[in-house]
């Protein structure tokens, strides 16, 4: 079981160029934001090896120290770990070897869910699962999960694994928020036909959803928006939805990114979401949000104005059922 709330560490560290747009956090300050996680109710934290080069997962094992039992660590495989041209990617001996690295740098035996990062199109799904069905059967990651994968990866990754009797992803992060839907075409279809849970990340957009950004305000030079323009968005549309979260947060009294991360705690898929922060009074108010209890027309306010437009084949999905029922009268 964890929290609807996740603790994202991609703040933690941060000393390598990529990592360092999101924040450099040290020790004693990450600390202070696990400790706060905890006292409020967090027991799921997530990090990577490729954050801030090993240093992310560096922290949140000191952190954590004393306190594992009471923590569900997830951590994730893919990218890049050294200049060697084997040290990258969803090979059988990147992925034994980064698990090893992660577990020495986590300071535990076991990691509760290990993800890969995203797909890798140089290795054979059968080697990749393989390795991590070595792992689980170690004791050394308890479940595994894929991140940033579309929607036929996931069921091809998850039909090989059924074929060769290995154990398959119990669960899928991606990107979701109010300024990025993308998911709802097809990942979460298969999410929820396959009964995975769903993190998300990056659920106020980047920091795109927290209020501070408006059509005469786009940011200072210090923004991570400014360093880093990730995820990519649609502003103009943004800026329609930040609109009426406006509306809903001051009626409610309270901050917009609270409402919006609120509209992503609601969405019926999401199993938890993942909340990165830099400061204390970040935390607590990102914390707020699940005690906010949105209402239909609030739901529906905000669906209007942030909804996909319709794809094919789903211009319709209703003809596909419809006409399994007698026409009446």
């Amino acid at each position: 079981m964890v929290s609807e709330i996740c603790l994202g560490t991609m703040t933690f560290g941060g000393n390598d160029p990529m990592s360092a747009a999101f924040g450099q956090l040290d020790d004693n300050s990450s600390s202070q934001l696990v400790n706060e996680a905890l006292n409020a109710g967090v027991n799921f934290f997530d990090t990577a090896n490729v954050y801030g080069v090993g240093a992310s997962e560096e922290i949140l094992g000191r952190a954590l120290k004393g306190k594992r039992h009471d923590a569900v660590i997830a951590t994730k495989v893919r990218f890049r770990m050294g200049p060697g041209p084997n040290q990258v990617g969803l090979s059988r001996a990147q992925i034994i070897q980064q698990a090893e690295d992660s577990l020495k740098r986590l300071g535990t035996d076991y990691i509760d869910l290990y993800q890969i990062h995203g797909p890798d199109p140089f290795t054979d799904w059968e080697e990749t699962l393989r390795a991590l069905d070595e792992l689980i059967r170690s004791g050394k990651v308890r479940y595994i999960g894929c991140s940033n994968l579309q929607g036929w990866q996931i069921m091809k990754a998850n039909g090989i694994a059924t074929q060769l009797s290995t154990h398959a992803f119990h669960t899928n992060q991606s990107y979701y928020s109010l300024a990025g839907r993308d998911i709802e075409r097809e990942i979460i279809p298969v999410v929820q036909d396959q009964k995975m849970g769903l993190l998300v990340w990056s659920p106020l957009a980047g920091g795109f959803l927290t209020g501070k950004y408006t059509r005469n305000n786009q940011g200072g030079a210090d923004d991570r928006r400014m360093k880093l323009d990730f995820p990519p968005i649609d502003r103009e549309k943004a800026y329609d939805v930040i609109d009426v979260l406006r509306d809903i947060a001051k009626a409610r009294e309270t901050s917009i990114a609270k409402i919006a991360l609120a509209w992503v705690l609601n969405q019926p898929a999401v199993t938890s979401v993942i909340i990165g922060a830099k400061r204390l009074d970040q935390l607590q108010d990102n914390l707020g949000a699940v005690g906010v209890i949105l209402t239909e027309e609030e739901l529906s306010r905000l669906d209007q104005v942030s909804r996909l437009q319709p794809e094919y084949p789903l211009w319709n999905p209703v003809m596909y059922t419809q006409d399994r029922f007698p026409v009446q009268g």
